[in-house]
């Protein structure tokens, strides 16, 4: 394939940097990855995840399933017995589960997955169905995510006792009216068992200069999460493990790595993108009932259009990001980032 080379190169650079043994299990940290699904041979990927001490990587799987989908979820789940893997099965924005029959096949599906690989236990539920970016149509999406929660528990928890099921949710669709609209339904529902054990909150912020502690009126970032509390405890009772399941700070970039237009309102500098990573790592790590952050994504898109949020250019060289976030990675590890005010 022709952007192997790419990844031998990505390698190489960060051999040069400090090697880092694993430490202690402390916070989960990750990125979101689809070039493991889209590579015949991993190998170069899973080695620069062993280079970064990833905890884990996402990787996005489409329902219903396509003539490919065979062939990259048996590489992901090959990978899987190197690294924890966390799947996200999503599917069209124009046609969510809405009915019985579809929950069930989702559902059937997902849980499927659970029984050919029960080295895989964590699963998010859709992307942002707060959103009618990604569920349409949204009049009524709560009580419908609601019910395919409940379905997708009782199937996964039943394909594999440990099974991890996430909530997902984006940061700017009001997602503390949303987790109320979905404790509703759950109540309404008159169910007793949980419908799901971790919350997949998405916390990009509004602009990538932006400081991840930042604080917001209705949008719940990073620095809100005291309001995703909130919402949460009484909108179930409780408050389950929360994974920031996307994050990240898009640097800019130009010709000749880079073509098209800037979707980000303000970029910043690659050294920026560091710091930024830096400092939303620190903070999630600081904060209670934080246990996971995912940074979106591994490698830039070449397309301005898209996301350059990566540790790693498009031509697979790596940016100070990659160092960035492998220094916090270890300091998390180690016990040794510092919390104080």
């Amino acid at each position: 394939m022709k952007r192997r080379p790419f990844l031998a190169a990505a390698l190489a650079a960060a051999a040069l940097l400090p090697a880092r043994a694993s430490a202690a299990p402390g916070l989960l940290l990750g990125v979101d990855d689809d070039s493991l699904k889209w590579y015949a041979h991993t190998s170069s990927l899973l080695s620069i995840y062993r280079t970064l001490d990833l905890g884990a990587v996402r990787v996005t799987v489409d329902w219903p399933a396509d003539a490919s989908a065979r062939t990259e979820l048996q590489r992901v789940a090959t990978a899987g017995r190197s690294i924890r893997v966390v799947l996200a099965v999503t599917g069209s924005a124009d046609a969510p589960p809405l009915d019985a029959v579809a929950r069930n096949d989702y559902c059937g599906y997902t849980a499927s997955i659970l029984r050919r690989y029960p080295w895989i236990h964590d699963v998010a539920i859709w992307t942002e169905p707060n959103s009618s970016a990604f569920w349409k149509p949204h009049a009524g999406a709560a009580a419908a995510y609601e019910a395919l929660l409940a379905t997708c528990w009782d199937a996964l928890h039943a394909a594999q006792p440990a099974a991890n099921v996430i909530a997902t949710s984006a940061p700017h669709a009001r997602p503390g009216d949303w987790y109320a609209a979905l404790g509703k339904a759950y109540r309404a529902s008159g169910r007793t068992q949980p419908i799901f054990d971790t919350v997949g909150h998405n916390a990009y912020p509004d602009t990538s200069a932006e400081p991840p502690a930042a604080r917001h009126a209705h949008a719940i970032d990073e620095g809100d999460l005291d309001r995703l509390v909130r919402a949460l405890r009484k909108a179930f009772g409780v408050v389950p493990p929360i994974w920031y399941l996307e994050d990240g700070f898009q640097s800019s970039g130009g010709p000749p790595l880079y073509s098209g237009v800037e979707t980000d309102r303000r970029p910043v500098s690659e050294d920026v993108q560091a710091a930024q990573l830096a400092a939303a790592v620190r903070l999630a790590y600081c904060q209670p009932g934080v246990t996971g952050f995912f940074n979106f994504e591994l490698r830039d898109d070449a397309s301005l259009a898209g996301w350059q949020s990566g540790l790693l250019r498009p031509d697979w060289s790596p940016k100070p990001a990659f160092a960035a976030y492998l220094q916090a990675i270890a300091a998390a590890r180690a016990g040794e980032l510092d919390c104080a005010p």
